[in-house]
């Protein structure tokens, strides 16, 4: 037995426990600590403390009167009278009161609904944004290391044309350089390491010799693939800003400091759609937090019209005067000293109509503008469910798109890459396709990120909090 209720902890444990790098954990903790959720809550949770407040009847009534001087009575001197007294509203004031009370609490407990789902929504959103923002970065990197391989080569290419060049017409390199510039000389050797140095030596050496072509264009291989590298990590460092930045707002959700780090999984997974877009249609309409809280407040006020009706009745009240009596001397009266208890009845006259006419058509508008803002709010779900739908479909149709011109072009890089290496081809395809590449990736990272946008916003619209 004592192992059954072991495994039976394991299990439940095992299924509230989420890894750290789960969307789940975090929007477990977003729901526990987010600001605006609990405050909600509190709302809710005070309101339904007014419904006792307005179902109760008024205090009784207590009065006092003392006579300072006795007052002479045939059965002796009467000096006080204690008068109690409650007051009865008409008949269905409370009741109806007490319903208005209860569908208000219930319209705020919708509205922490809401606020709840809009939290969620925010939190998958960012999760994806953070996602798509990592991804970039490592995309960005490995391009930067195609970059630096290619810069490599333009050196090496340049290198070899420069060498060549000498070679071929070294005596007449020697005449108008009398500095040491063989093809063995320790500048060559500086130069095959440093960029930099190519770039000085080779300034130094294209006036004067034969293979200024040759190696101009070397050197402007170098330069162009520098500038690539210099565009892509400016890029990387703006990545990074933009990084912090969507963590801070991400932790901002989780009512935690913004400088804590935010754990993702390192592949960016496709999310996949549950249900049908006739579910998320019915369940839009049926379960709506913001519906259900506007439909309570168009019952509230049903209940309101009733008890503003039934306030222009009048109020009963019933009543008891006790007048203490103290025996007098003069007095032969067998009632003598003997108090007295005298039931009484009052009626308020609600005769100032204006007031309750005033009520009751506020009432009135109320209700007409809440039906409005019911019709609106349907309006504005129906405009939300077509959009996610659109970027569901467009993301998923861009989705397939780049995977196949992503791998296509891929292995036109990879041709170019062995040709530029072996061959020393034309730079400018090189770099062009290098670029595709790029952005290819970069655009099914996107696809992907507003597909999983799109799949949140359509479980948020069908009311599903997870």
């Amino acid at each position: 037995m004592k192992r059954i209720i072991l495994i039976v902890i394991i299990l439940i444990s095992g299924i509230t426990t989420f890894p750290q790098d789960s969307l789940f954990h975090y929007l477990n903790i977003a729901g526990k600590n987010n600001p605006a959720v609990l405050q909600k809550y509190s709302e809710y949770k005070a309101s339904l403390q007014k419904v006792p407040q307005v179902g109760s009847l008024p205090d009784p009534e207590l009065s006092t009167g003392i006579f300072l001087s006795p007052m002479e009575l045939v059965a002796g001197k009467q000096v006080a009278d204690i008068r109690l007294m409650q007051m009865f509203p008409w008949f269905g004031v409370l009741k109806n009161a007490k319903d208005e009370m209860s569908l208000m609490a219930k319209a705020k407990y919708e509205s922490f609904r809401e606020t709840k789902l809009q939290l969620f929504y925010s939190v998958q959103k960012t999760w994806s944004e953070l996602q798509k923002v990592q991804q970039t970065i490592r995309i960005n990197e490995e391009n930067l290391k195609i970059l630096q391989s290619l810069e490599r080569l333009a050196v090496v290419k340049f290198k070899a044309a420069s060498t060549g060049a000498r070679s071929s017409s070294g005596g007449q390199i020697n005449k108008g350089n009398p500095t040491p510039a063989a093809s063995g000389s320790p500048g060559m050797t500086t130069m095959s390491n440093n960029p930099e140095s190519v770039t000085k030596t080779s300034a130094a050496t294209l006036p004067s010799s034969p293979m200024g072509s040759s190696g101009g264009s070397g050197l402007t291989e170098v330069y162009r693939i520098q500038m690539e590298i210099g565009e892509l990590e400016n890029s990387h460092s703006l990545l990074k800003n933009q990084q912090q930045t969507i963590s801070a707002r991400f932790n901002s959700f989780l009512n935690r400091s913004p400088k804590l780090e935010v754990n993702l999984p390192e592949i960016l997974n496709t999310d996949s759609l549950a249900y049908s877009f006739t579910a998320v249609s019915d369940s839009m309409f049926s379960q709506s937090p913001m519906l259900g809280m506007l439909k309570f407040e168009e019952q509230s006020l049903e209940s309101r019209l009733k008890m503003v009706s039934r306030m222009g009745y009048p109020m009963v009240g019933i009543g008891l005067i006790y007048s203490v009596i103290q025996k007098s001397q003069m007095s032969a009266s067998t009632m003598n000293g003997s108090d007295m208890i005298m039931p009484m009845m009052t009626i308020t006259l609600p005769i100032y109509r204006k007031k309750y006419k005033a009520m009751r058509e506020e009432v009135s508008l109320m209700q007409e503008s809440t039906k409005k803002g019911i019709q609106e709010t349907a309006n504005s779900l129906q405009n939300e469910y077509y959009e996610a739908i659109q970027l569901y479909q467009d993301a998923r149709r861009r989705m397939k798109l780049y995977r196949n011109q992503s791998a296509l072009a891929g292995k036109t890089l990879n041709i170019l890459m062995r040709s530029f290496s072996a061959s020393g081809s034309d730079l400018s395809d090189l770099l062009r396709i290098r670029q595709q590449t790029l952005d290819y990736e970069l655009k099914q990272i996107e696809a992907i990120t507003d597909n999983n946008t799109a799949i949140a916003w359509l479980k948020k619209l069908s009311c599903g909090e997870n």
